[in-house]
């Protein structure tokens, strides 16, 4: 049986916590911030962890992830 292949843009994108949730960045701060309000930019430093549903999604894409 051939080894299953990891989507090369899940791995460069998430992390899994100690836990086994998955850490992603947050979405919105690549470019346009002057339109963007103070608060926004504050609220999204950092990572976040993605919820039940989406971590779903990205687990099937990287098979390995432990």
């Amino acid at each position: 049986m051939p080894k299953m292949k990891t989507k090369s843009s899940a791995k460069k994108r998430f992390k899994v916590t100690a836990s086994g949730r998955i850490k992603a960045s947050q979405a919105g701060k690549q470019h346009g911030m002057i339109k963007r309000s103070n608060k926004f930019i504050r609220n999204a430093r950092g990572t976040t962890t993605l919820c039940k549903a989406d971590e779903n999604i990205v687990k099937k894409y990287m098979p390995y992830l432990r």
